[in-house]
């Protein structure tokens, strides 16, 4: 038998030692919860990605009565950045959520695992890491790539 200890790096940051690129991405991610559409779950989530030129997207949960029809904050940012910027590839990420009293939450939340899938994807086609950024009010984790969150992925590599 063999066993495999996998690894991931998170550096925890207080808001005050973001960088001004940082702080800007959270800032819209933040911003963005306001615009989720979360009438069922009453809890709001905004995705902020960085683009390779500098350019923020942003995107916010949105739900349906028939849950599977709604879609999640990193999606909609995603796919909205790779729709009108497809030459740009996705550098960092950033989620903020707010609970069901409006509140943002205190421990970081972390994308669910088909958001990892499309996440991963994305890093892939941009041939570089993407930083992502969870942000919770008593501290904002620093993951280096979408790898770190989901070890062990199913890729493209299995299709060939």
């Amino acid at each position: 038998m063999k066993e495999l200890n996998l690894h991931i790096q998170v550096i925890v940051k207080q808001e005050d030692e973001l960088t001004t690129q940082e702080l800007a991405l959270l800032d819209e991610a933040r911003r963005a919860t306001y615009r989720s559409y979360a009438p069922y779950s009453y809890f709001s989530v905004g995705a902020a990605v960085e683009l390779a030129n500098g350019t923020i997207i942003s995107g916010s949960n949105q739900e349906n009565a028939a849950y599977p029809s709604g879609l999640c904050a990193e999606r909609t940012a995603v796919f909205y950045a790779g729709s009108q910027h497809p030459d740009q590839p996705i550098r960092r990420l950033c989620i903020a959520a707010r609970d069901t009293e409006g509140n943002f939450l205190s421990r970081p939340i972390s994308p669910c695992g088909a958001c990892r899938q499309v996440l991963l994807e994305a890093e892939q086609r941009a041939g570089a890491n993407i930083q992502v950024l969870l942000y919770g009010t008593e501290g904002i984790y620093l993951i280096p790539s979408i790898k770190d969150l989901l070890p062990l992925s199913f890729d493209d590599s299995f299709l060939s």
